[in-house]
């Protein structure tokens, strides 16, 4: 590869990466704007921790831990994938009002518009999953994995919320509209985060769920996250929960790209 082919590139990166960075700070200003989409995303999850904690607590046997320690990992994941559906909602609202088609009149890389809107749910995750652990530490929740677990935890939920943002981005510029991306992104999420080891422990469940249950993508990221927290072994939940994101990632971020280059 010739030497100026190589400078092309590099120039073509940067101007990439550049794009992606004024897009995702287009996307976060929004929130500094409209503060009540950030202050709804952080109402669910708080709400589950509070009703889980102090209805469903005291019938539900966690073995040695508390269950607030026990929950809280399960909450973090919870949330980073319900807040990844903002990505397909927030496409689709950019598709519906025609900024897309603004976009597209712009010196700009196209990429920018899907890993703009990624890296700023991502921030807006990593921002929420900082502050349920501010509310479990009010209500008793604690680290037990040593002074790097919150930093682990913190690390695998964002990753995991990062990649089903992929998911959500497909499905945002299929459907083109906001009410349709919201629906069509709950059909399938809250089936797939309450059928998981979030809220119970798997072998709770009847026998045929279980089988379905133990290989979610959701639970072996909520062991993964719960593992690090407690401080258990967790070295075959990390590989495997790494997989499913590698795998998810290398199956959505192509065809999400693949479909907003034929709508854009």
């Amino acid at each position: 590869m010739s030497t100026t082919t190589l400078a092309s590139l590099g120039n073509q990166l940067g101007w990439t990466i550049s794009d992606t960075m004024v897009m995702a700070r287009r996307n976060l200003l929004r929130y500094v704007r409209l503060p009540q989409l950030l202050v709804f995303s952080t109402i669910q999850p708080v709400m589950f921790v509070l009703l889980f904690v102090y209805v469903f607590g005291g019938a539900i046997n966690v073995g040695p831990f508390d269950y607030i320690d026990w929950l809280l990992p399960g909450i973090f994941v919870q949330t980073v994938v319900f807040g990844s559906m903002q990505t397909g909602i927030g496409l689709a609202d950019d598709l519906s009002r025609g900024m897309i088609e603004r976009f597209r009149s712009l010196p700009m890389a196209r990429a920018a518009v899907l890993s703009g809107r990624i890296m700023a749910d991502t921030i807006r995750n990593t921002f929420v999953v900082l502050l349920m652990i501010g509310v479990g530490s009010i209500i008793g929740f604690r680290f037990h994995g040593g002074v790097l677990s919150p930093i682990a935890v913190l690390a695998v939920a964002v990753l995991f919320g990062m990649t089903f943002s992929w998911v959500a981005a497909l499905i945002g510029i299929t459907a083109r509209d906001t009410e349709s991306a919201q629906v069509a992104g709950m059909i399938w999420v809250f089936p797939l985060t309450f059928v998981s080891s979030t809220f119970v422990p798997v072998d709770t469940m009847p026998g045929w769920l279980q089988a379905y249950a133990e290989i979610s993508p959701i639970t072996v990221t909520v062991d993964t996250v719960r593992a690090l927290s407690l401080g258990n072994p967790v070295t075959p939940q990390l590989w495997q929960s790494l997989a499913w994101m590698g795998g998810i990632l290398a199956v959505f971020v192509p065809l999400a790209v693949g479909r907003y280059r034929r709508i854009a």
